[in-house]
Order: structure tokens, then sequence, then C-alpha cells
């Protein structure tokens, strides 16, 4: 993909749309970059002003702002990102309802412009937003992943190297599951430098660590009161647009639909994934304990219940 002009939809001009688009266009992972949204202007104007910033920044990106799915024309990944966020109090299936509507519409119009290009959903809740836009768009489980486990294995491991006042870059670390409290931290799996963390750090503080990782999302929306995380969201999409763009065949934990992987079918859930220029190229298959399988377990029954009301729902 790198080798050929490369077009990207970014679907919402809120936060995290935004600041996906921007570092996408700072980085110029694409030749385009499309911002879309229904706000008359609001995507224009952020499209205009990144594009200003281009030449200070040494892009050639080309990245503008439209309220119209034509300007969407065979892009090569679609990103969704648009839907209500959260609020205080509310959790990500809260938003199940408002946000399959929101997210049904942009998949339909945006698959109708760009039959062949890969769909990156953000939108929460993520788990079931990734299973719908499967069903709207009818594209291949490889061409549909969802952003998740990107960003909760980033908030395990930041908080990982404030505890062990370590850099970052030397921790590794995976998550499984649905994206919210019942994500699955393999502590197992967890090492900094090669060390495994149980070495590190007691069992207490690898406990409370979890538990702040789970609490990752809604920490960050009682602290803004108005609004929910965008930064980290924005910077693990575009971890997982660069091993597309540039097919690194990174190792990442996303959202994928089972087709029997793990013991789960016709459910969306994070597992261990390579990702590439054709999107999902492997899903690999990790040895569980017991209890680890049966907290993954729980947590795809978790989606599966917000799926049934997706269905419910009509869609």
């Amino acid at each position: 993909m790198e080798d050929s002009p490369v077009k990207i939809t970014v679907i919402g001009a809120g936060n995290v749309g935004a600041t996906v688009a921007q570092q996408i266009a700072y980085t110029e992972l694409a030749n385009e970059v499309v911002l879309v949204d229904i706000a008359e202007g609001i995507p224009q104007g952020k499209g205009l002003d990144l594009l200003e910033a281009m030449p200070v920044l040494g892009s050639d990106t080309y990245i503008h702002g439209t309220n119209s799915y034509e300007a969407t024309a065979q892009s090569d990944i679609v990103i969704i990102t648009a839907g209500l966020a959260r609020k205080p109090g509310m959790s990500r299936d809260d938003l199940l309802a408002a946000n399959a509507k929101i997210v049904a519409s942009c998949a339909e119009q945006a698959v109708a412009q760009s039959p062949n290009a890969l769909f990156i959903v953000v939108s929460n809740p993520l788990d079931v937003m990734t299973y719908l836009t499967l069903r709207v768009t009818k594209l291949p489980r490889n061409r549909v992943v969802g952003m998740a486990g990107v960003l909760d294995t980033a908030r395990y491991r930041a908080f990982i190297a404030m505890e062990l006042d370590c850099s970052v870059e030397d921790i590794q670390a995976l998550l499984l599951g649905g994206h919210g409290d019942s994500m699955v931290p393999l502590v197992r799996y967890t090492t900094v430098a090669g060390i495994p963390l149980t070495q590190l750090l007691p069992k207490d503080r690898i406990e409370a660590i979890v538990q702040r990782t789970k609490d990752g999302g809604i920490e960050i929306v009682n602290y803004l009161k108005s609004g929910s995380a965008y930064y980290a969201p924005a910077a693990s999409t575009v971890e997982m647009v660069e091993s597309i763009v540039k097919n690194k065949r990174r190792i990442l934990p996303c959202a994928v639909r089972c087709d029997g992987e793990y013991g789960l079918r016709d459910v969306c859930i994070g597992l261990p994934v390579k990702l590439g220029a054709t999107g999902i190229e492997q899903i690999l298959h990790i040895e569980l304990t017991d209890d680890e399988r049966a907290l993954l377990e729980r947590s795809a029954a978790d989606v599966s219940k917000n799926i049934a009301k997706l269905i419910e729902l009509g869609y």
C-alpha cells in the first residue's frame, strides 16, 4: 500500500477523529486525508487548519474536510470515530442505541463509495460497533477491525512504567477480551525487558494496575466532565494504520469477529492479530490457563448480550 498513493477517510471530526487525522497527516501515512462530519463547517475548518500546518511540519499530505461522502470515494482505509462520547456515570454500553444509528449510517455511506477499503472502528461500545460495521458493510472479517486492545495495552504499559519508573519501550504486554470492565489483561505474558512482571512487582500492585487499566477510560471521563479520552485512542488508531499502510504485520490486540477461535463464534472481541496490508492476516492462538479462558468467555458473553440488543434494535 505504501508504494502507491494512499487515501484515508476519517469519519467524525470531533476530538478523536480530528486528532487521528492530524497524526496521520503529520506522519505522512497517507497522500490524502478526508475528514467527514455531518456538522457543516467543522470538518472544513479543521481540515483547512491542519492543511496550513503541513508546510511547517514538512508534510505533503493533502488534508481536507467535507460533509459529503462523495469526496471519500476510493479510500484505502476508513476510520469510524463518529458517535457520542461518554459522560461521567455512563458505561460504554450506555451508548449502544444512539451510536448504533450513527455508525450504521456512516458505514453504509462509506462502503458505497469505497467498497475495497479496510475499516477501523473506534466508536463505542467498540466491540459491538465493530460487529455492526461488519453486518452493514457485508465485508469479509479481515477488512473490519476494532481499535480497543491497542489502547487498553497502552494504558496498561503506561501504568506499569509509572510504577517501575522505567521506559515504556521496555514493556511488552497483551490484553484480550472486550473493551471495558471485562477486558482480560494477561499478566503472565507481561514482561519488562524480557523479565516477567511478576518478578518485579508484588501481586497487590499488579492487581491495582490491572484495575486502573480497566477503569482507564472512565478515569479520564471523570476528569474532563464533558468529554472522553482522545489523545491515546488516536495514537492507538494510528499505530494500526501504520501497520496496514507499511505492511508491517504488527502483532496487535484488536477487536475481530470470532469464527471458532478460542471456542468463540459470532462475536467481536479483542484477540492478538497480525495486521498488514490486507487487514487481519492471522489471528494468533496463545495458550490460556483455565482461569484466563473463563475470563475471556465471560467477556465474550458480555459482548454477546449487547450484540443481542443490537439485533433487537433491528440491525
